[in-house]
């Protein structure tokens, strides 16, 4: 299982490099789509990543409930621990 730490540094890796968001900006109390204008579009470039990752298929309804940046990794956290 990764550590919340190594998820969220990927996380940030992947934000700056999909959609041009500033590391610091993504911080675990972040919200997806109010604070980092993440939409529908960028979610689903979002689970490619973590599908990557991970080698496992993102569940629609592990993502559906899904606004802050703690969701996510949450999300990637339970998937490698499985």
């Amino acid at each position: 299982m990764l550590s919340q730490e190594q998820v969220l540094t990927k996380l940030r890796e992947w934000m700056e490099d999909l959609f041009e968001i500033e590391p610091e900006s993504v911080q675990l109390d972040s919200n997806l789509y109010s604070d980092l204008d993440v939409d529908s579009i960028d979610a689903v470039d979002l689970v490619v990543k973590i599908k990557e990752l991970t080698g496992k298929q993102v569940k629609p309804e592990d993502f559906k409930n899904v606004r802050t940046v703690l969701d996510v990794v949450t999300v990637i956290q339970n998937m490698t621990a499985e």
